[in-house]
C-alpha cells in the first residue's frame, strides 16, 4: 500500500480556533452521553419490578428501609432492614410463591412463621420441610428475626418503651415494606413455636383484624396466670443476658403490662379468629430418646390447657387443640404440628390445601 502523505501544518493563526472547535464538539458529545445515561437510568427505574430487586428500594413511611437483599436459595430471599423501631438492622427471610417474580403487581396470601427463643429468621427453613410443602407454593411465607428473647413485644423499659420494639418492627415496619414492595397481601395468618407461639397468639389478640387465623406450637400461652409462668419468662430473658424486668416490668407491680400481652387475657379478642393450640406433655415421645423429659413442655402444656379452657368457656367453636401426650420441646414435633395446622391456616387465607 502507498503511504498517505503527512498532513500539512495548519496555517499560522488557525490552530487555536481549531482546538476550540474540537473542544466544543467534545463538550457537546459529553453532554449528550450524560443525558443519554440519565435517561436510561430513569427508564430502568420505571421498568423495575414493583417489589424492588435492588437494595434500599423497599421503604416504609416510618423510615424503615431495605438496605440489602440476598437470594440464598430458590424461592428464599433474605432482606436486611434498617429499623428505627430497633435502632439497628434486622433480617427477614421470605419464602416466595411460584410465579412471584413474574407477577410484580399481585398481592399474595401471607403466612408469618415466628421462631422461638434463641432461634432466628433462618430457623424454620433450616429445621423443617417448610420450603418443600406444596400448598405453600401459593403463599408468601414471612420469617422475621425477633431477637433471642424479644418476646414479640415493644419492651417496657420501666415505662420508657423501646428499643427494642419488636412488635412495631414486625407489624408496622416489615408489614408495610412487604405490602408496598414484595407482594404481601391482606389475607394473613400467623404461626409460631414456643416464644413464637406466644407471638402468634399475642399478635392476633392485640391486633384484631390483622390476622385471619393463629397457630401456636408448644407456645408460651399464659405466662401470667399459670403457676411458674412468670418465673419462666424472667429466667429465659435473664439466661440470655437481658434485664428480665425490661420486657414487661415486674409481674406484680406492672401486672397490667403483662396482662396486655398475655393470650389468656386476650382470649375475647382471639374469639375473632380460628386458633390452633398444640403441645406435648414433656415426656419422651416418638421423636425422643427413651427417658428424655422436657420441663418446658410440661409447663407450656399447662399454659395451653388453661388458655383452651378460657376460650371454651367464652364459647369458642373454632378452637382446634392437639394435646398429643408424649413429646418434648423439639423441632420434629413442631414440623409435624405445622403440617396439622396448615389446612386451617390455608382455609383462613382462601388457599386450597392440595
Amino acid at each position: 500500500m502507498r503511504a498517505r502523505p503527512a498532513p500539512s501544518p495548519a496555517p499560522s493563526g488557525t490552530g487555536t480556533a481549531a482546538a476550540a472547535a474540537t473542544g466544543r464538539r467534545r463538550l457537546r458529545q459529553g453532554l449528550t452521553l450524560t443525558l443519554l445515561l440519565a435517561l436510561a437510568a430513569l427508564l430502568g427505574l420505571a421498568a423495575a419490578p414493583a417489589r424492588a430487586q435492588a437494595a434500599g428500594r423497599g421503604v416504609a413511611g416510618d423510615g424503615a428501609r431495605v438496605v440489602a437483599e440476598q437470594q440464598v436459595a430458590p424461592r428464599r430471599l433474605d432482606l436486611t432492614i434498617q429499623s428505627p423501631a430497633l435502632g439497628a438492622t434486622a433480617k427477614v427471610r421470605l419464602l416466595t410463591p411460584d410465579g412471584w417474580s413474574e407477577h410484580t403487581r399481585r398481592h399474595w396470601p401471607t403466612l408469618w412463621l415466628l421462631h422461638g427463643c434463641c432461634g432466628d429468621y433462618t430457623s424454620w427453613t433450616a429445621m423443617t420441610d417448610v420450603a418443600k410443602l406444596a400448598p405453600l407454593r401459593r403463599v408468601l411465607v414471612v420469617m422475621p428475626e425477633a431477637g433471642d428473647t424479644g418476646f414479640y413485644s415493644d419492651w417496657f423499659n420501666a415505662g420508657a418503651s423501646g428499643p427494642p420494639r419488636w412488635e412495631t418492627f414486625h407489624l408496622t415496619e416489615v408489614r408495610r415494606i412487604l405490602e408496598a414492595s414484595y407482594g404481601a397481601g391482606a389475607d394473613r395468618t400467623v404461626a409460631g413455636l414456643s416464644m413464637g407461639g406466644f407471638g402468634a397468639l399475642s399478635y392476633a389478640g392485640r391486633h384484631p383484624g390483622m390476622f385471619r387465623a393463629a397457630a401456636s406450637f408448644s407456645g408460651v400461652a399464659d405466662p401470667l396466670h399459670t403457676p411458674g409462668g412468670t418465673d419462666n419468662v424472667l429466667d429465659i430473658a435473664r439466661g440470655q443476658g437481658a434485664d428480665p424486668y425490661a420486657l414487661w416490668g415486674d409481674p406484680v407491680a406492672d401486672r397490667a403490662v403483662w396482662a396486655a400481652h398475655d393470650p389468656y387475657d386476650l382470649a375475647r379478642a382471639l374469639l375473632r379468629v380460628p386458633v390452633f393450640l398444640s403441645c406435648g406433655d414433656g415426656t419422651a415421645g416418638p421423636y425422643d430418646k427413651p427417658g428424655v423429659t422436657s420441663p418446658y413442655e410440661t409447663l407450656f402444656l399447662a399454659e395451653n390447657r388453661h388458655l383452651a379452657s378460657r376460650l371454651g368457656a367464652l364459647g369458642d367453636h373454632r378452637l382446634v387443640t392437639d394435646f398429643y401426650g408424649p413429646g418434648t420441646h423439639t423441632w420434629p414435633y413442631w414440623q409435624r404440628e405445622l403440617h396439622r395446622a396448615l389446612p386451617m391456616l390455608l382455609k383462613a387465607m382462601g388457599v386450597p390445601d392440595h
